[in-house]
């Protein structure tokens, strides 16, 4: 989704949400953000998990500086040891010549992700190892750019919620996707919009 199309869907939404009608008049619309597909993001979203952003960057720097190139092909090439030197753990390491091994052989193909469903991308996605419904979810919204998707078991997303519709407590992610329902089709930029809420909204 570019800007004019993320404005667009979540005034649809605040046209049926007077919640979110009441806090984009508040704060704004969020930015869109989209990432490149393949490889790469696959391999930074595994580089991310369970650590601050700013690691997560000083990582991919790090293994920016071993491999220009960064594809499946080169990162096997590495030396042994220079992935656990660059910062990843060795659970990481795993997850990432899994992926790797996978798209060599021809198991997984990030191209074909595109004319997918999104329920079959999901389960493509979550086939490997170190991937699971959120980073799928999160692929299919910032790579492949759908527009229905909702990653209801991001924690960020449930707070926002929780702020937004006056909630005592935190939502399940059951509760949560029901909350947002009607927001379809048009659940990705309103998931943006969560984000931006989370970041912006008085606690």
């Amino acid at each position: 989704m570019d800007q004019k199309q993320v404005i667009n869907n979540i005034d649809n939404i605040a046209c049926i949400d007077a919640d979110v009608a009441s806090a984009v008049g508040s704060l704004g619309y969020p930015q869109p953000r989209i990432r490149p597909q393949g490889f790469e993001t696959f391999f930074s979203t595994i580089v991310g998990q369970q650590i601050s952003t700013e690691a997560a960057a000083a990582i991919m720097q790090r293994v920016r500086d071993l491999l220009p190139r960064l594809d499946a092909s080169s990162l096997l090439n590495l030396p042994e040891g220079a992935l656990r030197e660059a910062g990843l753990s060795t659970r990481k390491v795993e997850y990432a010549q899994g992926l790797a091994n996978a798209i060599l052989d021809g198991d997984f193909v990030p191209e074909d992700l595109q004319a997918m469903e999104n329920k079959e991308a999901i389960r493509a996605i979550t086939a490997l190892r170190g991937l699971g419904v959120w980073s799928a979810e999160i692929y299919l919204m910032f790579s492949l750019q759908r527009d229905d998707i909702f990653p209801a078991d991001d924690l960020a997303l449930q707070i926002a919620l929780q702020r937004l519709k006056g909630l005592t407590k935190r939502p399940t992610q059951r509760e949560a996707r029901t909350l947002i329902e009607h927001w379809s089709p048009w659940r990705s930029a309103g998931s943006l919009f969560l984000w931006h809420y989370y970041r912006g909204a008085p606690t």
